[in-house]
């Protein structure tokens, strides 16, 4: 029940884009994300099948190509012929250019065009009435210092033996190769002559295995020693001889793959790694999350387009009925059009719109005669007032003060005179508020008018001095800006000090601001009650909620907004300063 209480404190809006959250947006969002992490895994999952099967292919290919020369040196292993002609001491060099010619010539030059990947077949054999010749070479000294004989002569095997071979090139650098070595001594009988097979692979072929296209990375291939005797797409070095693979520098946020040759003689030991940078694996990936994301946001526009219309129906036109409702609290019985449709919230509004023009006819019949009424009776006793009120005319009051006066001066009282003709003057500018925008010179005489007065109560205690510029009293000022300030002075500043008082008022032009100020020489402040003056004066008030410094802010506030500027200092005992500036102004009513 609390739950469905808050609920109902909720804007039918609100409520809507609660709803489509909570079974639309979210939804959509969270179905798509785990689709997303799923299609994710399943593409990353798959190219790195993709990959590793890419690898599986360069092992294939690449153990292919050697199993190639393998059988070929296993023909050659197991020929008895080749033992014979390999192993015979030939009287004289037309003897074995016949043997060659016979046999050796054909069975050398059949494998080539058979096997493209084989380079070159070389049968080397340490007999010296062989003569060197096409595929036949003797097995001299300067061989048997080569590096493939040395590995052959470690392994006292008859077993087919693999290994990289770097030859020299025209140029007398280094020319990488990779060749297929074998002892021909599989027959007892004729084996009295060290013979040895050598089959060079084709580089080409090589190249083109390691350079498979579904392969895009770092591609290494290691002998037994962990050494890299061919790289594809690696900065490595590796054509001036094998490099340790320790030292090769791994790059990062890529995938590792390996796979080795096992069970296989002649390459046990061997094994190829391959480094693939994460953004080949993943460069599926960002296209499964662009499909993903485009589905997601069809999924996700369509029903947003669809509720968005289907609130604003209903919004709107609940918004309407709320709307006319607050009318008519506000006595403007507006009937609401176009409230046909057949659903709920057309019957709303029918019924809305019957119910204005009742109250509408029951206020005009009942309330407003009543109301009528009562205006009749509210302008008789303002009639009343007023004849009440004639009684007190202003005149009246000012024929009075001046007879008084003409009495006071026929009895030679001139004091009592002037401070009366002052208190008529300060009571008619008082009461004739016609404009509230006066000269600073009529200002001044109203300030002139009060201090004499009070001069007149306080006697020698109180002394003023005005100090005005011509140009000054030209400029149209606020009424009564300056008077509350200067009785302000009196009464808290003078009022309570012992010796003689002296207040000063100020004027000048400062550039197009005019500064006036109030001063006295009176008791002053306390700091705590001049700090909470000061903070009282930020507060909002009418005009006829505060009077004396709180009303001149006011108006000063109202009138010039911040271009006004209001400042007080004061000291206890060395008295206190009043300062106002604001723009200047010659108008004839400041264009207010």
């Amino acid at each position: 029940m609390r739950f469905t209480w808050r609920l109902s404190n909720v804007r039918l809006r609100n409520k809507m884009l609660l709803m489509y959250f909570f079974s639309v947006f979210l939804p959509i969002v969270l179905t798509n994300v785990a689709f997303y992490r799923i299609t994710v895994e399943n593409v990353r999952n798959q190219r790195i099948q993709d990959i590793g099967r890419a690898i599986e292919q360069v092992r294939n290919d690449f153990r292919a190509e050697i199993e190639k020369a393998v059988e070929i040196s296993t023909i050659f292993y197991t020929d008895f012929r080749v033992y014979e002609i390999l192993e015979q001491n030939y009287a004289g060099s037309i003897d074995y250019i016949l043997a060659y010619d016979n046999y050796l010539r054909h069975i050398l030059s059949n494998y080539g065009p058979v096997y493209y990947g084989v380079q070159s077949i070389t049968l080397y054999v340490d007999n010296p009435t062989v003569l060197p010749s096409s595929g036949v070479a003797r097995l001299t000294d300067a061989v048997r210092s080569t590096e493939w004989y040395k590995l052959l002569a470690k392994r006292r095997t008859s077993q087919p033996l693999f290994l990289r071979f770097d030859t020299a090139d025209s140029l007398g650098g280094r020319e990488p190769g990779f060749s297929v070595v074998r002892r021909l001594d599989g027959n007892t009988a004729l084996n009295e002559k060290e013979k040895i097979i050598k089959i060079d692979l084709r580089m080409s072929n090589i190249d083109q295995i390691f350079s498979n296209l579904n392969l895009r990375g770092q591609l290494y291939l290691l002998n037994e020693r962990d050494e890299v005797v061919y790289a594809s797409n690696a900065p490595v070095v590796w054509e001036n001889g094998p490099v340790p693979f320790a030292a090769v520098l791994v790059p990062k946020d890529a995938y590792r793959f390996e796979v080795d040759y096992r069970n296989i003689r002649y390459l046990d030991g061997w094994r190829i790694v391959s480094f693939v940078p994460s953004d080949e694996v993943f460069s599926e990936v960002r296209k499964s999350r662009d499909f993903v994301f485009w589905m997601a946001s069809l999924n996700m526009l369509i029903p947003t387009a669809i509720i968005v219309l289907f609130m604003r129906s209903l919004n709107a036109r609940l918004g309407r009925i709320l709307k006319h409702m607050k009318k008519v609290r506000n006595q403007n019985f507006e009937t609401i059009a176009g409230g046909e449709s057949a659903d709920e919230i057309g019957q709303l509004t029918a019924e809305f719109n019957r119910m204005t023009l009742q109250i509408k006819h029951l206020i005009d019949e009942v309330y407003l005669a009543d109301i009528r009424n009562k205006e009749l009776e509210i302008q008789r006793r303002n009639a009343q007032l007023h004849a009440l009120q004639s009684q007190i005319n202003p005149h009246f009051l000012f024929n009075a003060l001046e007879t008084i006066r003409m009495r006071s001066l026929m009895k030679q009282e001139m004091e009592t005179a002037r401070i009366i003709h002052n208190m008529a003057k300060l009571l008619r500018r008082s009461l004739s508020w016609k404009s509230d925008w006066v000269s600073l010179k009529e200002e001044i005489d109203l300030v002139v008018s009060f201090l004499e007065i009070q001069k007149y109560r306080f006697g020698d205690k109180l002394s003023y001095r005005i100090d005005v510029s011509d140009e000054a009293l030209k400029c149209r000022v606020p009424k009564m800006m300056l008077q509350p300030l200067v009785e302000n002075a009196s009464i808290h500043g003078i009022e309570p000090l012992n010796g003689p008082g002296l207040i000063e008022v100020c004027a000048r032009l400062e550039g197009d601001r005019l500064a006036c100020a109030v001063r006295d020489n009176g008791v002053g402040f306390d700091p705590k009650v001049l700090e909470a003056l000061l903070a009282d004066l930020e507060k909002e008030y009418a005009v006829e909620e505060r009077v004396g410094i709180r009303n001149v802010v006011y108006r000063l506030k109202m009138y010039y907004g911040e271009a006004a500027e209001f400042r007080i200092d004061s000291r206890p005992g060395e008295g206190t300063e009043v300062s106002v500036r604001i723009p200047v102004d010659f108008g004839e009513d400041n264009g207010r």
